[in-house]
């Protein structure tokens, strides 16, 4: 049976070094400097509240929005935990954006051929036994990678050994079906801007539910849009081929007037 995996982030830890960007950053060859905010070149940043640091990033939930509203499958939810994202299958609708209870998904709006941005748990790396590498280069142990319900165990030991210092909740076990991405706190959570009123319903029930109403129409949007996106992607290879075909006559036509 394959365990599912999470990070523990301990609050309390955090000394705003921001090790845990500069690694993500280096491990996904995103552009180096520091962010603040979560964009399409920073799948994770460290945000500051009166001096607590909070790190965010995507929530990799246990029962993701993000998946269920994708029309074409470029969305998915693995056995280990991760969200991961395949670009070959984006149409570019940002259902995905619209849906995400934590506003994380980020959209290349500069680029000619845009995609989606998030952070994908260092998939590649926890399918080789290795831990994420936010959380390897975490100094102070902060970010703590391992199977999701021993981290649960561990943070409530902390949380119990000192109950002076934590609040008693570890945000991300319950909220919105439960995420693999835990955070123990000695902050009131919505105190750090996190969303408290989620409700513990994974929203894909919500999402199924609403779309069994209208099934002619989900099918039909889901053709359509996946027939733009073959017209889109079709039209681009004309264009390169023809740009192509109009290089290799002017050369050719360099090349006799050359002789001539």
């Amino acid at each position: 049976m394959i365990k599912k995996k999470a990070m523990l982030i301990d609050i309390t830890l955090c000394v705003g070094c921001n090790s845990c960007q500069e690694a993500c950053k280096k491990t996904n060859g995103l552009p180096e400097g520091e962010e603040k905010k979560l964009s399409d070149t920073a799948y994770t940043a460290l945000e500051e509240h009166e001096g607590v640091f909070v790190r965010r990033m995507c929530q990799h939930c246990e029962s993701p929005t993000c998946v269920s509203v994708c029309p074409v499958g470029a969305l998915e939810k693995t056995a280990e935990g991760p969200v991961i994202y395949d670009e070959a299958k984006c149409i570019g609708c940002r259902y995905c954006m619209q849906a995400c209870p934590f506003q994380v998904p980020r959209y290349q709006w500069g680029s000619t051929y845009p995609r989606i941005e998030k952070c994908v748990f260092c998939h590649e790396r926890i399918a080789q036994g290795l831990p994420t590498a936010c959380s390897e280069a975490c100094p102070t142990g902060a970010t703590k990678f391992g199977d999701r319900d021993d981290l649960i165990v561990e943070a409530f030991s902390r949380i119990h050994s000192e109950p002076t210092k934590y609040i008693d909740k570890v945000y991300g076990q319950y909220e919105v079906g439960g995420t693999s991405i835990l955070y123990i706190s000695s902050v009131p959570f919505e105190q750090l801007g996190f969303k408290t009123q989620l409700g513990t319903t994974p929203l894909p029930t919500h999402t199924w539910n609403a779309l069994s109403k209208v099934p002619g129409v989900v099918s039909v949007g889901g053709v359509l849009l996946a027939g733009i996106w073959w017209i889109t992607n079709r039209r681009i290879e004309v264009q390169r081929y023809e740009q192509e075909l109009k290089r290799m006559e002017e050369r050719s036509n360099g090349s006799n007037n050359h002789l001539n």
